[in-house]
């Protein structure tokens, strides 16, 4: 049986970009010393329409007090792109699943399709308080638990009564459900966060954790949905440094890692440190607050969770042994990446041009129709850039 392909995704720098790492987030404050591209509509138009030409699926949007926000900001987007899907984070605990659930359909009818969903629990109570959200975190999952079920029902055209421990609704519908009925995505690495994920979502999202942590992670939520009858996928979100050679790669890496101030990274240590996310935890783990030994598994490099709360690690090297450690993943049971990079629209590029190409000689991934990839593979006999 042949193994499906991987989708490839990339990511929207809504609190803004800049040639060297921009730090902060989950939870953190972001800092402005860095941020020398502002989140303006026309920047986050052009990263958006590159990935669009190089064969990127969708974008990720994050959600948080440092960013714009993400329904509104893609909403946008959709008018300046054509084909690009929109993966929208947003917090069950701000909005009603019934009002959610109508603000999905409406996406839909609009943008033509476009709209991807990713669940985002919450594991920062100061950020959560500021929102007025003052439940625990086990208290939040659960709430995730149910928001899930109202939503799942309404979009199945169901007139939905229910009483939860957090949510309660009396007589919701939708005068039109979406179509199609957007994916949801969803993370998390506690207990809590394996039940919510095996009864209600589409796709698992994890980290870039070590592969061997991966393949651990893929078995315990798989056999949790496998318990309830269902089957999930599995997606990975990693920043990615991918140059024509190793060496050109790794001294990327090294510049960015040398441009770090040392008081920043411990403002942000200090910070992340309070986080009650288990993934938090895990990504700290990788690094140990320690600018030595960031290279964690092979190609993998910690040096982004210096400075960056929530996905810490990087894919770093040639496009060919980037390939090989996204094949080793994927083996693993992974098939959608997404990936991200400083400054997000050259790194698309360099993405784009050099690593999607190997993917696709390889036959891991195809470019999707009406992309540059896609226009350049239907007229070549060889892989449509060079597979370096």
């Amino acid at each position: 049986m042949t193994e499906p392909k991987l989708k490839a995704h990339w990511f929207l720098p809504t609190y803004g970009d800049g040639r060297q790492l921009v730090g902060g987030g989950h939870g953190v404050p972001i800092g402005s010393a860095d941020r020398v591209r502002p989140a303006t509509l026309g920047y986050l138009t052009q990263v958006a329409r590159a990935a669009e030409q190089l064969g990127f699926e969708a974008a990720l949007t994050p959600t948080g007090m440092w960013c714009e926000d993400a329904w509104l900001t893609t909403a946008m987007l959709t008018q300046t792109t054509e084909r690009l899907k929109f993966l929208v984070a947003f917090r069950p605990g701000m909005l009603t699943p019934t009002l959610a659930a109508q603000m999905a359909a409406t996406y839909q009818r609009h943008s033509g399709g476009r709209l991807l969903l990713n669940v985002v629990t919450g594991g920062e109570p100061l950020e959560q308080r500021g929102y007025g959200d003052f439940l625990t975190k086990d208290e939040r999952y659960g709430r995730s638990g149910e928001f899930l079920h109202v939503v799942r029902a309404l979009w199945r055209g169901e007139r939905v009564d229910f009483t939860g421990r957090h949510l309660r609704v009396e007589g919701a519908e939708l005068e039109r459900t979406p179509d199609p009925v957007p994916p949801i995505y969803f993370g998390g690495s506690s207990a809590a966060a394996g039940e919510v994920a095996a009864e209600h979502v589409d796709t698992y999202l994890t980290w870039g954790e070590p592969p061997e942590q991966v393949a651990e992670k893929i078995s315990w939520v798989r056999k949790l949905a496998a318990d309830r009858g269902r089957t999930l996928r599995f997606g990975i979100r990693l920043h990615i440094i991918t140059r024509d050679t190793s060496e050109a790669a790794w001294t990327e890496a090294r510049r960015l890692l040398d441009a770090l101030d040392p008081a920043a990274i411990a403002e942000v240590q200090a910070g992340l440190a309070r986080s009650e996310s288990e993934g938090q935890r895990r990504m700290r783990a990788l690094h140990g607050d320690s600018t030595e030994r960031l290279e964690i598994s092979p190609n993998l490099w910690a040096g982004i969770g210096l400075v960056r709360g929530g996905a810490g690690t990087a894919l770093v090297g040639s496009h060919a042994e980037v390939a090989d450690r996204i094949a080793e993943y994927h083996a693993l049971g992974i098939e959608e990446f997404v990936l991200s990079g400083h400054p997000h629209l050259e790194e698309a590029w360099w993405v784009g041009e050099g690593l999607l190409p190997v993917l696709h000689a390889r036959g891991l991934w195809e470019p999707p129709a009406g992309s540059i990839a896609h226009a350049g593979a239907e007229t070549t006999s060889v892989p449509f850039a060079r597979a370096r």
